[in-house]
């Protein structure tokens, strides 16, 4: 069941350097709506992955810090709407 887009924006922005509700309200509502959403549920995927990877015990401590961070700030920078054509509209 696809999800509605108050639950694709329901994750905690307290960690987002540059998070603009009404940015990403319009995003959702522009021409690359549909993008966004799909940005937003990737996000939510990266965020599963993380979490995932914080559970390794085979790699080093720093690797898995790295590798965490690395998939946090890609989900971040696609909730930011940083990867829409021309920006959110």
């Amino acid at each position: 069941m696809p999800q509605s887009d108050d639950e694709l924006l329901a994750f905690d922005v307290s960690d987002l350097e540059d998070w603009d509700e009404h940015r990403a309200r319009a995003a959702l509502g522009g021409r690359h709506g549909a993008l966004y959403r799909n940005h937003l549920r990737i996000a939510l995927h990266l965020d599963s992955w993380a979490e995932a990877e914080g559970r390794r015990t085979d790699v080093d401590a720093h690797y898995k810090a790295g590798y965490r961070q690395a998939l946090h700030d890609m989900a971040a920078f696609l909730r930011q709407t940083y990867y829409l054509p021309h920006g959110p509209d």
